[in-house]
């Protein structure tokens, strides 16, 4: 019975390569560590890029005029999830884009600084 059982682990040990019995991660550590890094610069941008929007002075006029708190909307950039951060970083910077090569009214950029900064403040309401 004992040489029966030896003969089985020695044939295991011969004929199951070593890469069965070890799993195999998916994603190193090293290329998930990465990612980390890339995701929390990319929130970081997203975050420098719509409170810098907001911090312009036809910004800050617009939501004092609008009677909201520049600081509080700001504020409110940091706790939003990174898709919407994502969305209105795009929007910030097609805003700001579009309003240096002349396709934008002071009016309109106005009107899209009263939005986001409304959008912002719901988003954080409502969760």
């Amino acid at each position: 019975m004992h040489v029966r059982k030896l003969i089985a682990v020695f044939l295991l040990i011969v004929f199951v390569p070593v890469t069965m019995l070890a799993q195999d991660h998916v994603v190193s550590p090293a290329d998930l560590q990465k990612e980390v890094m890339s995701a929390s610069q990319a929130r970081q941008h997203n975050i420098e890029t719509v409170q810098q929007f907001l911090s312009t002075p036809t910004a800050e006029r617009a939501m004092k005029s609008a009677q909201v708190n520049p600081q509080q909307v700001k504020t409110a950039v940091a706790t939003l999830d990174n898709q919407e951060l994502s969305q209105l970083a795009a929007r910030a910077d097609k805003a700001q884009m579009d309003f240096a090569a002349g396709s934008l009214s002071d009016r309109d950029l106005i009107l899209i600084i009263l939005g986001i900064a409304a959008l912002v403040l719901i988003i954080v309401a409502v969760r």
